[in-house]
């Protein structure tokens, strides 16, 4: 791809390589090519926006994009978009790389609708749960995590966070724990810290082999004896409403995390702006932006 400097300038010329206006798309379905006016117009505006966040984050342009630059992207915008919008973006980006990307489901709505929950609140509901949901409740509120990633949980020295994004060492400022890993949208692999406490409970959960499990239809490799996934969710939820009444989702968890570690990160002198960032790197995404909806 030509060098451009305008971000509207690379997603157009993106769209230019793939127009096939005047064949029908329902003759040449799948062919990789744009039939339509309007999906052109569609795909141009998520290129840019793509285009965008490359240039943001110091990634490059258009030509030199990755999939796994695409993966995060789809991640970031999860929690800024609806499905529809996500569901577009994804095909455009699909038609540019020339390769399938995995389905990303938005949670804006999720986002939306849920509301942080108080530390004490978080032990009355651990509380009520069995064993190993409770330990999964409680590693979830200390590290951020979502419903499958605490499926994926490994020690850091096991597994290695992605390569392909640049961490900032003010992550986990302000905290002192043990650090694991966890895999999350895109294939994100991302390093989380537990207490010292929290850690020691999880190698006691340690299972001698490895074992595979399945969630929505996503297949994991799980090492520990742990809550996670949709039944860890579900028990949440009703634990929740047991004790107090109402539910804000165990994603209300990730609420908690975030307006916690602001005030952390805050209290030791950091600009909210870095605050921002820094959190959104430790909860999985890349754009600080996102940290906003959290924040509500």
């Amino acid at each position: 791809m030509p060098k451009f400097r305008s971000t509207r300038a690379q997603a157009e010329h993106a769209v230019s390589r793939k127009i096939a206006l005047g064949k029908g798309r329902h003759d040449h379905r799948n062919d990789g090519r744009i039939h339509s006016v309007g999906t052109a117009r569609g795909y141009a505006q998520a290129l840019k926006g793509f285009a965008e966040y490359l240039q943001s984050n110091r990634l490059g342009d258009l030509g030199t994009a990755t999939d796994k630059e695409a993966s995060q992207y789809l991640a970031d915008r999860s929690v800024l978009v609806g499905q529809k919008t996500l569901d577009l973006d994804r095909q455009a980006l699909q038609m540019h790389l020339g390769v399938r990307l995995e389905v990303v489901k938005s949670e804006r709505e999720t986002v939306l609708s849920t509301r942080s929950y108080t530390t004490a609140q978080v032990e009355r509901i651990a509380a009520a749960q069995s064993e190993r949901n409770s330990l999964a409740t409680r590693i979830a509120h200390d590290a951020g995590l979502r419903a499958h990633e605490l499926l994926t949980l490994r020690p850091a020295g096991e597994r290695p966070p992605s390569t392909h994004r640049q961490w900032s060492e003010a992550r986990f400022t302000g905290r002192v724990g043990v650090t694991y890993t966890v895999e999350g949208k895109g294939g994100l692999v991302r390093e989380v810290m537990l207490s010292q406490d929290l850690a020691n409970r999880l190698e006691e959960k340690r299972l001698a082999e490895p074992r595979q499990v399945s969630d929505r239809g996503i297949h994991y490799t799980q090492h520990y004896n742990l809550g996670g996934g949709r039944a860890w969710s579900q028990s949440f939820s009703a634990s929740s409403r047991r004790e107090l009444g109402f539910s804000n989702g165990a994603h209300g968890l990730r609420h908690s995390y975030v307006q916690e570690r602001m005030g952390v990160l805050q209290g030791n002198g950091m600009g909210y702006d870095q605050a921002r960032g820094t959190v959104a790197q430790e909860v999985g995404h890349f754009a600080k932006d996102t940290t906003n909806a959290y924040l509500r």
